[in-house]
């Protein structure tokens, strides 16, 4: 679907806005410096997406910004903290994708990184103190992965980290701790959804 809406805390109240420019799903939703919304990929009418669209709180409106250079689904949205957002990862139609791209909300441009490690979808990504990202597990088509590898937006690359987690998972959550340190907790642990981790 395309719609949206805005949920307002203080009278706890959900208000409709204008829909999205295109219907999806399995995308993200990064909130920019500027206080406008950037969307992007997900599953479409006709498949996977490499359309993007922003929204200006201000006017309540949504446009249209320059595409990703991939179409992805699955992936992970980070807000790096030179104001441009890592889009790492995720589903295309036919396999886990290795690429990832970064976007400069001021030129509206997408410039790819170097290949990960992996292909990854439905993993994490946390932005760390020293400006890396982490991004662990994932479904690697039909594998699930316990690897993770850090990105680096001083050089564009990715590298594996020192060791693995102890756990393979997918779907799982990940939240940077006040010392620095990341929690990764849950997660399907043979992603036939029967067989939940439990382990952290």
């Amino acid at each position: 679907i395309s719609s949206a809406e805005i949920y307002d805390p203080v009278n706890m109240s959900w208000q409709t806005i204008n829909p999205m420019l295109t219907p999806r799903w399995h995308h993200r939703a990064t909130l920019l410096p500027g206080g406008k919304v950037l969307v992007t990929g997900g599953t479409g009418t006709s498949g996977a997406l490499s359309k993007a669209e922003l929204y200006d709180p201000a006017t309540g409106t949504w446009t249209a910004t320059t595409p990703m250079l991939t179409t992805r689904w699955d992936h992970t949205a980070t807000l790096l903290t030179n104001g441009n957002i890592l889009v790492a990862a995720g589903y295309n139609g036919g396999q886990s994708a290795v690429t990832a791209e970064v976007y400069d909300p001021s030129a509206q441009t997408w410039t790819q990184t170097g290949p990960m490690t992996a292909g990854r979808r439905l993993h994490t990504a946390t932005l760390l103190p020293n400006g890396k990202v982490l991004v662990a597990g994932a479904n690697n088509n039909g594998s699930l992965l316990a690897t993770a590898e850090l990105f680096d937006p001083a050089t564009g690359t990715w590298t594996p980290t020192f060791g693995p987690m102890t756990s393979a998972r997918g779907y799982d959550a990940a939240a940077l701790l006040p010392d620095g340190r990341v929690l990764v907790a849950g997660g399907d642990a043979d992603f036939t959804g029967t067989n939940l981790s439990i382990t952290a």
